[in-house]
């Protein structure tokens, strides 16, 4: 294919020839970059009033370039509008495809988001537009524009985190005095209040909050000014456009500034930990709603039937659930593998990072959008569950310490009960319909009171140490955990 000629780029004063047209095509990333309009048009609304305070700008010169920026900005609006009329759609959601498109084939000369608001407001206020990137280079309006992006998918992914907090919350109040088993080895170890196997979420997704929150104060800082590599060529003040755009300070290094991703790798790895706690969740609702352990009931309106077997009810939500934690892992590790051997600063490879953090967002955005109603929905088939804890021995562990508060060393009294047990088991019969002449065969040291020791309310109770599954435990840390999400929600 003969090259044709193409429109100037941002760069095209030391070529002679044109790009080759399918490599042009192929390194554009503004068929996915131009979801960071937003973020864009701040950051270059903040450099404005920074070269500005510099004196680049004259005061109606930053009036007339921050209202055509703020033009640019709706451009996406524009095009909704375009769209509605057209097809008759008024739903903004519904045509975002549409939109892109129409936005990509708008401007097909431009390379990147960088050059499509230079050239969107070259339209709206002429050759002044060309002044708005003295000062600055695509270096630094990439690492910035990031931040800004992964600074609200962090702000968009903690509000979801906390809404499926508070339903897990909401059902394990639902549920306070429920118990089930709880499993090691996949195997019934001890009886639980599923209120304790749901907090078990709860402190899962705290400590998702907390990394996502930390990753966000440690990403905070603004790479404006950091020129390509060395620093702005210009005397500027760099704590306006800090300010402006809400970083705590600019970034202390510009050679760091312009080529570290350690922002994006850490969201992506706060949001593959993220997927592993919503695949393990969802596995065990999967795995719970089976005949075979019969403990959930699946909720109709997020599931869906078989085309060839008529009495299936599929768990479509958890199954795409467990695989999307996949999708995060498998951005994070390329994320990782993109970053391990560049050198500084600034590298081409790093584009490629964009679409992997495009995708964690969007990602997360589906999970958190559908698993607080899908907790909220969910119903425990209860009298099953109880069932399930009060046979196959789960309250042998009780039954040890209740022998080691007649004096028998637990070693000794765990010999002794499962001694009682294996007994058990060859009568097929429960450690409560052992007589008391049985079991004295294993030792003397039972007594009458042994009974009252084993039920499942007291196998409960002998948990009771902070973070146990004793009912008033469990009370209290449904309690503390409310206060917990409360005080968080009230600090952001």
């Amino acid at each position: 294919m003969s090259n044709q000629q193409q429109p100037a780029k941002m760069w095209s004063g030391r070529f002679r020839e044109p790009l080759d047209r399918t490599f042009e095509q192929w390194q554009r990333s503004f068929p996915f970059d131009w979801r960071l309009l937003p973020q864009e048009v701040a950051a270059s609304k903040a450099h404005a009033q920074t070269i500005a305070a510099a004196g680049i700008l004259t005061p109606d010169e930053l009036t007339r370039m921050l209202d055509g920026l703020d033009a640019v900005a709706q451009r996406p609006t524009n095009w909704a509008h375009r769209i509605s009329v057209t097809s008759g759609q008024v739903d903004y959601e519904t045509s975002n495809a549409q939109i892109a498109a129409a936005i990509i084939a708008s401007a097909p000369q431009a390379e990147d988001i960088h050059h499509y608001v230079e050239l969107e407001l070259t339209k709206e206020i002429g050759a002044l537009a060309l002044k708005l990137h003295t000062g600055r280079s695509r270096n630094e309006q990439i690492a910035t524009d990031m931040r800004l992006f992964v600074r609200e998918a962090i702000d968009h992914c903690l509000r979801g985190l906390e809404s499926w907090a508070e339903a897990l919350l909401t059902l394990a109040e639902a549920n306070a005095e429920a118990v089930m088993p709880g499993y090691t080895h996949l195997q019934r170890a001890e009886p639980v209040l599923i209120a304790h196997w749901l907090l078990a979420y709860v402190s899962m997704i705290e400590r998702d909050l907390s990394r996502f929150a930390d990753a966000r104060a440690r990403m905070n800082f603004c790479p404006l000014g950091s020129g390509a590599i060395a620093g702005a060529t210009l005397a500027l003040d760099r704590t306006i456009a800090a300010r402006a755009l809400d970083f705590t300070a600019p970034t202390p290094n510009s050679i760091d500034a312009t080529s570290d991703r350690d922002f994006m790798l850490d969201f992506a790895q706060a949001a593959s930990t993220l997927g592993l706690h919503i695949s393990r969740f969802a596995e065990e609702i999967t795995l719970y709603a089976t005949a075979e352990f019969n403990f959930v009931e699946l909720p109709e309106a997020f599931s869906t039937g078989s085309s060839a077997m008529p009495q299936k009810k599929n768990p479509d939500l958890t199954e795409l659930a467990r695989g999307k934690s996949a999708r995060l892992l498998g951005a994070s590790t390329a994320l990782s593998t993109l970053v391990k051997g560049l050198p500084l600063a600034y590298n081409k490879d790093l584009q490629e990072g964009q679409e992997q953090i495009f995708d964690i967002a969007d990602t997360l955005t589906g999970l958190l959008s559908v698993l607080p109603n899908f907790t909220h929905a969910l119903k425990f088939r209860s009298a099953g569950m109880k069932t399930a804890a009060t046979t196959g021995y789960l309250n042998a562990m009780a039954a040890a310490t209740y022998l080691t508060h007649k004096g028998v060393p637990f070693r000794k009294a765990h010999e002794k009960i499962g001694n009682a047990v294996r007994f058990g088991l060859e009568s097929n019969r429960e450690l409560n319909e052992l007589t008391l002449a049985e079991l004295n065969q294993f030792g003397p040291e039972f007594g009458e009171d042994f009974y009252e020791s084993i039920t499942l309310e007291a196998t409960l109770d002998c948990h009771d140490v902070a973070g146990g599954t004793a009912r008033h435990r469990v009370r209290q840390a449904l309690a503390e955990a409310r206060k917990r999400l409360a005080g968080n929600v009230v600090e952001r």
